[in-house]
């Protein structure tokens, strides 16, 4: 619902950042293993979690979101007040890494733990829209919602992070035209711009 849209936004703008630097092969394979990640969130510890404060702890409900969106207030404001240079930035531990294996497990790390907050909330919104219900269908309910979302903001987040290499497939189509011409039929079609040899981007211009 409205309620949850400002939290899925927020983490979906959020993750892209966890990818930026690494090679372009290992993007997706990062968004996948950050989804994993948030499956994990919201359907092992947070959905049990959500079902045993719906069973005897009704009243926490509201007091739990007021303390997340404060977290995340708090959060959000702090980053304005870096960008805006009136604090002083955190010093960026991965930034220090040069073990590309190693960067690529913090990376995950640090965006699950920033995707359980946010997950709370979402399961935390949505348990909230459930009060009349079984205790069973909360939960069938809750598990639909975290599997919908987790795929939707990840999608989203793929789409994101990829459409440098949409655009330049897009640009260079005649190139890749031309280069696919010379290809095996069963090689797969339209790969993207970047994995062109220069040469046969040259040549495909030359031949205009």
């Amino acid at each position: 619902g409205i309620k949850a849209a400002g939290v899925v936004i927020d983490d979906t703008a959020v993750t892209p950042r966890y990818v930026t630097g690494f090679d372009a092969d290992r993007e997706l394979p990062i968004i996948a293993k950050i989804a994993r990640g948030s499956l994990f969130n919201k359907l092992i510890i947070l959905l049990p979690a959500a079902l045993l404060l719906s069973a005897f702890a009704q009243w926490a409900i509201t007091p739990l979101l007021m303390i997340g969106g404060a977290y995340l207030c708090f959060e959000a404001t702090e980053k304005i007040l870096e960008a805006l240079g009136a604090i002083e930035h955190h010093t960026d531990e991965a930034a220090e890494i040069t073990d590309p294996v190693e960067l690529e497990k913090r990376q995950v790390a640090g965006a699950v733990r920033t995707d359980f907050i946010l997950s709370a909330e979402i399961m935390a919104i949505a348990l909230g829209e459930l009060p009349d219900q079984t205790l069973t269908m909360q939960g069938i309910i809750l598990a639909a919602v975290a599997i919908a979302i987790t795929i939707g903001v990840y999608g989203v987040v793929a789409l994101i992070v990829k459409m440098d290499d949409i655009g330049l497939t897009l640009n260079h189509a005649d190139e890749i035209t031309a280069f696919e011409t010379t290809r095996a039929g069963w090689r797969p079609r339209t790969l993207p711009a970047k994995h062109l040899p220069p040469v046969a981007i040259e040549a495909a211009r030359a031949a205009r």
